[in-house]
């Protein structure tokens, strides 16, 4: 592709990076690398930038070239006019932004049949042209010489060359740019409740008469607005201060104070209010509305990667429950690999009340396969079942724990779910997900669609494309940060290792099928499909335990595999004396060991991860109670202070849970005793905390909460 700027030139200008890691970056995409292998395995190459950075840039080099395209296409439509002029076709190269180029454009894009392109047709061009000179104030006798044809009097000949100054306005970077910089600096938004919607719309009482500075509309309330409006519950739309601004666009377009300027003036309060404000108001919803988006998005990605990374258990033996009333509780026992040993249904809750019955099943359950810990679902009767568990004697220390139901129901109607558990129904696929949530939150969570999780704001209001992609580099970057047991994994998990995708990882779960165990990084070059470029973005984030190279076990890559050998023959050990071992590691001088293949940066991972071979980077599991007997809105009082978990995080506050199947809200005000801006800065998903209620709404199901009055 034909390029009119330098993209290094032009990504290193708007980021301030130095132009050599900028071409490294753009040769590292060309090449197929991804974000996860670049960030870790080619740090000297990008002067140590990180995945947020290097997806920033990688986004950016996108909208480049969508840019350089447009500009293709936008000289093609006017070189074929025959009006693309040496000046014009210089202007269209330069030009940094789609914005400007969009107000290029403008006069020369085809247009459907206009007010001014009527005129045009009837020749009032010229008399257009006279008198946006403003040299003579006989308008009436200039005019009289276009009435002919279609043109019956002067005033249709001045109406029209109006139309025509308006057009020019509306086309005029100057007017357009003017008018923007009016919106943005004191454009309010409002909305108005669409007449007989009242009741309908009731969830949109607050915005049924709303107006805010544009500036300062938080994106949650920006996408409700639209909600509303999609909804065709509001209207909705941005003012400005309309004498104030015509009054700038005067000042562009009057040079004189004659008839002829009276003309023009007229002119240019038509084309602000029927062309460039609604333009500009558009444009603006549009641009305020992704902002919104990218906010969103934002947020809803920080949630996924702290649900990703949320502590997992371990391999342990672990029954779980997807609980209920009428339909019992779906009891699943599953062994340290997560693999289902034994399901069946009890009934220790009314309309059933069989509790004996149901005891005693758990406890011999417990006892037979050997359980280490049970998850319970936080859905329908979870915090009666926990309490029943929590009840029971058994013949071991036994952990409970209450586990997020977010998505269990959609993961266990999935085909991926069909695929693992073909003979069983939907509820032992859930409580199956259930207990392997508890045991390995990431490799569970992967199978179903982030946005089922339920941890955004507004998440089926944004770009869908945009949220797609930016979930799906989250589940990614997790993926690679944990590392991933080859011979464990499942094909689901495989997906989302750097460099290998669905097709690749399929091949690699039907090899170890065939063959048995991998027992080595290098024998994944004999999976079907592993060139050596997919083996190179792979390799590092895959671990193969028990190997006989203890290095397949850590996140060294094994084009480094030589310098480790150096360093353990320096030390005259072997290598997996050296790996482990945290007083000998210190002592290596990462320095000497630095060429043209390894930095300095890549050599300082290298022997971190020496020290801790293969650590995880998540915290272990904590187990936490909610308090006894709240178990309904019914027994919240004002003034309670309770133990409770934080289910979402948002912009506008955190909703935690208190164990009353109905979240409540901490409202920002409420998190901190201090200013934050974001309650991302004080709080992350499932941490503990303890709230004061300090409202209840029975009627409504809303639950008033603060932090920082239970401290």
């Amino acid at each position: 592709m034909e390029f009119f700027i330098d993209p290094v030139v032009f990504l290193a200008g708007k980021t301030g990076i130095e132009q050599k890691y900028i071409r490294h970056l753009i040769h590292l995409t060309e090449e197929g690398a991804t974000i996860p292998f670049i960030a870790r395995y080619r740090k000297e190459m990008t002067g140590n930038m990180d995945e947020v950075k290097i997806a920033e840039i990688r986004e950016m080099y996108v909208r480049f070239q969508e840019l350089e395209k447009k500009k293709g296409s936008v000289m093609e439509t006017i070189r074929q006019q025959g009006k693309l002029t040496d000046r014009l076709e210089q202007q269209i190269r330069e030009c940094q932004d789609l914005q400007t180029l969009e107000d290029i454009y403008l006069p020369f894009k085809p247009k459907r049949q206009t007010r001014a392109a009527k005129a045009k047709e009837k020749g009032l061009e010229p008399l257009a042209a006279i008198l946006m000179k403003q040299e003579n104030g006989d308008v009436e006798g200039r005019a009289t010489r276009f009435v002919k044809g279609e043109v019956k009097d002067e005033a249709e000949a001045l109406q029209g060359a109006r139309d025509i100054i308006a057009e020019w306005v509306n086309e005029s970077e100057a007017a357009r740019n003017r008018t923007r910089r009016q919106v943005e600096r004191e454009a309010f938004v409002w909305s108005k409740v669409v007449k007989g919607k009242e009741k309908e719309g009731e969830k949109y009482t607050d915005y049924f008469d709303f107006r805010e500075p544009l500036k300062r509309c938080p994106s949650h309330r920006m996408l409700a607005i639209r909600r509303g409006e999609a909804e065709g519950i509001l209207k909705v739309g941005i003012e400005v201060d309309d004498e104030q601004t015509l009054e700038g666009l005067e000042r562009i377009f009057v040079k004189n104070d004659n008839d002829a300027s009276r003309q023009v003036k007229v002119a240019v309060k038509d084309a602000y209010k029927r062309l460039l404000f609604p333009s500009v108001e558009s444009e603006n919803l549009l641009l305020f509305k992704q902002k919104a988006d990218d906010e969103a998005i934002r947020v809803f990605a920080g949630n996924l990667r702290q649900l990703l990374l949320a502590p997992p258990l371990g391999n342990k033996r672990v029954l779980g429950i997807d609980p209920g009333f009428r339909t019992g509780c779906k009891v699943v026992c599953l062994d340290e690999t997560g693999q289902l040993l034994h399901n069946e249904t009890i009934y220790p809750h009314p309309p059933h009340s069989a509790y004996k019955q149901a005891a005693t099943k758990i406890v011999n359950m417990v006892a037979t396969y050997n359980i280490q810990a049970i998850a319970i679902g936080n859905g329908t009767a979870g915090r009666e079942t926990e309490t029943f568990i929590q009840n029971l004697r058994y013949d071991r220390k036994v952990q409970v724990f209450v586990v997020s139901e977010n998505g269990a129901s959609v993961y266990s109607a999935s085909k991926i779910a069909r695929e693992e558990f073909p003979e069983y129904d939907v509820t032992v696929r859930g409580a199956v997900s259930i207990g392997r949530r508890l045991m390995d939150p990431l490799a569970e969570l992967v199978k179903i669609d982030p946005k089922s999780i339920g941890v955004g704001q507004y998440q089926h209001d944004v770009d869908q494309v945009k949220l797609k992609e930016s979930l799906d580099r989250v589940v990614e970057s997790c993926v690679n940060q944990v590392g991933v047991n080859v011979n464990t994994a499942s094909k689901y998990l495989l997906t989302y290792v750097s460099g290998l995708g669905p097709a690749l990882a399929e091949n690699v779960v039907e090899y170890i099928r065939e063959n048995g165990k991998v027992k080595s990084r290098e024998e994944l070059k004999k999976v079907k499909r592993m060139g050596a470029k997919a083996f190179e973005q792979c390799a590092g984030f895959l671990r193969i335990e028990e190997a006989e190279n203890p290095l397949d076990n850590s996140s060294v890559h094994p084009e480094s595999y030589y310098i480790v050998e150096r360093i353990a023959c320096d030390f005259k050990v072997s290598v997996k004396d050296l790996i482990g071992n945290e007083q000998l590691c210190s002592q290596i001088d990462p320095a000497k060991y630095a060429d043209e293949k390894t930095g300095l940066l890549t050599l300082k991972d290298i022997i971190e991860e020496l020290k801790k071979p293969g650590r995880d980077p998540r915290r272990m599991a904590q187990v936490f109670s909610f308090a006894e007997g709240i178990t309904r809105i019914e027994d919240l009082q004002e003034g309670m202070v309770l133990p409770g978990i934080v289910t979402n995080v948002t912009n506008f506050g955190a909703f935690v849970d208190v164990g009353v199947h109905q979240d409540g809200l901490v409202h920002i005000s409420e998190i901190a005793n201090r200013y934050i801006s974001n309650p991302a800065e004080v709080l992350a998903l499932h941490q503990q905390v303890r709230v004061k209620v300090i409202q209840v709404d029975r009627e409504r199901k809303r639950i008033g909460l603060s932090i920082r009055q239970a401290e």
